[in-house]
């Protein structure tokens, strides 16, 4: 699929403000949020996955939040399918699509399309499967590694659900995972986007981090988690990857201090936001917006505001700056 819609895409490391620019945003260009971020479809994860506050939905019209059950599978695949029609429906209504986060491998599927692999096949992911719980998922990513060393840079150890696609790609084709995704490079833009990346410094981003992990366990993710893995079956191994939510878990099974949680959610998420700036760093044509600690949200979006209409996808009149 190939479109001439004109789309804006907010993006950034965790915790680094993509949210709250992209309501910003919305508000001035008469805009609609589509969320890309894995978790943020999950109904029920809402305090580990900083959801959008009741009163921002209030505010600016928010989509593929809350689409699917924790139990359910939920795929790039189907992501992409739901945010065309998000976004195709916000372009007929005349406003502005914004998708706005933190999920490189969805942006990069809606910008260039899935890459041509192989069907799932349940034998092979089921035998991968009960490897890991027999050996260990960071035994399935060393062997990840002997064959495909280029996705296990890019896969962390403990991501069981990425690690058995790739060693399922190679199972099945003979070819690493790493090569079939260069195709995505030589393919032409499904949307007219512009794309906006939030940047901030090391030390600015670790202070970021750690007060978001304040407000998280302030605001009642032990709860939270407590209450979802009291689900029938449990938080599934999917949704359970969230950051902070794994964590959780192994602090409410005691196999975890209540100080040992707090530091391995931070350093976790820490982890998490390198890679996605690594992620980041290969899109093409990414307008990097450097915030400093005193930088406030109001100037970033002018500057977007400011983008979007040299872009050329900008509206004719844009909404007057919110008081």
């Amino acid at each position: 699929m190939e479109s001439t819609i004109p789309i804006l895409i907010i993006t950034g490391q965790t915790a680094s403000g993509k949210e709250r620019l992209a309501v910003a945003v919305a508000m001035r260009l008469a805009g609609e949020i589509v969320s890309a971020d894995s978790m943020k479809v999950y109904r029920g994860m809402d305090i580990g996955t900083a959801k959008a506050s009741a009163d921002e939905r209030r505010a600016v019209p928010h989509h593929l939040l809350d689409v699917a059950e924790p139990d359910e599978t939920f795929s790039t695949a189907r992501w992409v399918h739901m945010a065309d029609e998000a976004i195709a429906g916000i372009h007929a209504r005349g406003r502005v699509p914004i998708v706005s986060g933190g999920t490189p491998l969805y942006l990069k599927a809606l910008l260039e399309g899935l890459f041509e692999g192989p069907a799932a096949t349940p034998v092979v992911r089921e035998r991968l499967v009960a490897e890991a719980e027999a050996q260990g998922t960071p035994a399935l990513h060393a062997r990840l590694a002997e064959v495909d060393p280029v996705a296990a840079a890019r896969i962390h150890p403990n991501d069981l659900r990425r690690i058995v696609r790739a060693l399922e790609v190679w199972e099945l084709t003979g070819s690493p995972i790493s090569d079939l995704q260069k195709q995505w490079g030589r393919r032409r833009p499904r949307y007219r986007s512009l794309v906006a990346a939030i940047r901030r410094d090391r030390e600015d981003l670790t202070r970021r981090l750690q007060e978001r992990v304040q407000r998280m366990t302030g605001a009642g993710l032990v709860e939270e988690v407590r209450a979802l893995a009291a689900r029938p079956g449990g938080l599934p191994r999917g949704p359970r990857q969230a950051l902070g939510y794994a964590e959780v878990l192994d602090y409410l099974d005691g196999r975890m201090s209540w100080e040992e949680t707090l530091a391995a959610i931070v350093a976790h998420t820490r982890q998490f936001a390198r890679r996605q700036m690594t992620w980041l760093s290969r899109f093409e044509g990414v307008v990097w917006l450097d915030a400093a600690p005193e930088t406030p949200i109001e100037a970033l979006a002018d500057r977007v505001v400011e983008l979007w209409g040299k872009h050329g996808s900008g509206p004719k009149q844009v909404c007057p700056r919110p008081v």
